[in-house]
């Protein structure tokens, strides 16, 4: 998805990691995605650059649908599809 397509995207659930390094983001991330249904949309902030690489391995691994990342200016938005 373009950054337009993931701005109009509602989060069922938002997972905030700013401020926390490898691998807490990505352990909230675990956490958070137990907490939605199939289908359902989470969002992570993260201002830890190596979320970026690891949340989309995550999702590949787990048959989550990465949806992309907005960059903001001192933190990054990613979005995922619970399979």
């Amino acid at each position: 998805m373009n950054t337009e397509e993931l701005t109009t995207l509602t989060s069922n659930k938002i997972v905030d990691a700013r401020g926390t390094a490898c691998p807490g983001p990505l352990l909230a991330a675990k956490k958070g995605i137990g907490e939605i249904n199939s289908g359902e949309i989470m969002e992570i902030y993260s201002s830890d650059e190596g979320t970026k690489n690891d949340i989309p391995r995550w999702c590949q691994k787990m048959s989550h649908e990465f949806l992309g990342i907005i960059e903001e200016p001192s933190y990054s938005r990613m979005f995922l599809k619970k399979a």
